[in-house]
């Protein structure tokens, strides 16, 4: 039998991060045929499985499999490392940053900042993954993570910092009267996300107040957002973002209260955080985080 090398190892640990052909493409920079191509070689290589599909369509890595990409894993770790310390880059703020969130704050929080960033360091690259999974930062699938709580897992490899405060308010479109505002269901989030305390908050309170909800459910604030603002009903927005769109107005603005408050955390893989890219991207992200 013989032995694996990096090149055929990081094939497995892209169909495990990745979960189909494509999503292993997507992150190598290839076609879905040559991840096919080269895992189908590297299992003929060892004699042993590395996947299997499931009843989903996705790929599930088998026992051999998961051994596999754990060694992978650390070899990447060690050939980011080394490759920072032979090229001199440990302090240069240069290369790529993988930054993940939830999409209302990746698009409303993160790109409208992004060009001070870039601008000040012209030889980064910023990839924003706007996305309501948690991607995980110890498969390397990002480098960066912002989430509204205080992550559960991630153990001594992943770093998580309270870097700010989401403020939450009722809003309602900017053409409603009062009148008309007090009389409008409430737009809330689909059963997937009733977890949320957003959508716990706004059940409480219309059930609370024997309130409608209103015939229409988004399964993110982005969704919440547009169904305000086209007049289908009021909801629970966070104001960093809200109070600066026109088409959208705060109830009960004159109190200035919040109705619901949510940390910010940031999550930064330990073995990254001392490189100068992830420096410069975490100090701009706690800078344009609301406090």
């Amino acid at each position: 039998m013989q032995d694996l090398n990096w090149d055929d190892l990081r094939y497995v640990l892209a169909v495990g991060r990745g979960r189909t052909l494509a999503g292993a493409a997507r992150l190598l920079g290839v076609d879905g045929t040559t991840v096919a191509r080269r895992l189908a070689a590297a299992q003929k290589l060892i004699g042993a499985r590395f996947v299997d599909r499931v009843g989903d369509g996705t790929l599930q890595l088998t026992a051999a499999g998961e051994r596999a990409a754990l060694h992978a894993e650390r070899m990447e770790g060690e050939i980011t490392s080394l490759t920072a310390v032979l090229s001199g880059s440990d302090d240069a703020v240069q290369g790529t940053v993988r930054v993940t969130s939830v999409p209302i704050i990746v698009n409303h929080m993160l790109i409208p900042a992004a060009q001070t960033l870039l601008t000040r360091h012209p030889h980064l690259q910023l990839d924003l993954v706007a996305d309501a999974r948690d991607l995980s930062l110890t498969r390397r699938e990002a480098d960066l993570a912002l989430r509204l709580a205080r992550p559960k897992t991630g153990g001594s490899k992943i770093i998580a910092r309270r870097i700010g405060v989401l403020r939450y308010a009722v809003y309602v479109a900017t053409d409603q009267s009062a009148r008309e505002a007090s009389k409008l269901p409430w737009i809330t989030y689909d059963e997937a996300m009733a977890h949320l305390p957003q959508a716990s908050w706004i059940a409480a309170v219309a059930v609370g107040n024997r309130e409608r909800i209103a015939p229409v459910r988004a399964n993110d604030a982005e969704g919440l957002l547009e169904a305000v603002s086209a007049g289908l009903g009021r909801s629970l927005l966070p104001c960093v973002v809200a109070d600066g769109d026109p088409r959208i107005r705060r109830l009960g603005a004159k109190r200035n209260l919040p109705a619901l408050t949510r940390e910010i955390w940031l999550l930064t893989h330990a073995q990254l955080r001392s490189l100068g890219r992830i420096e410069a991207v975490e100090k701009w992200i706690e800078q344009i985080a609301p406090k």
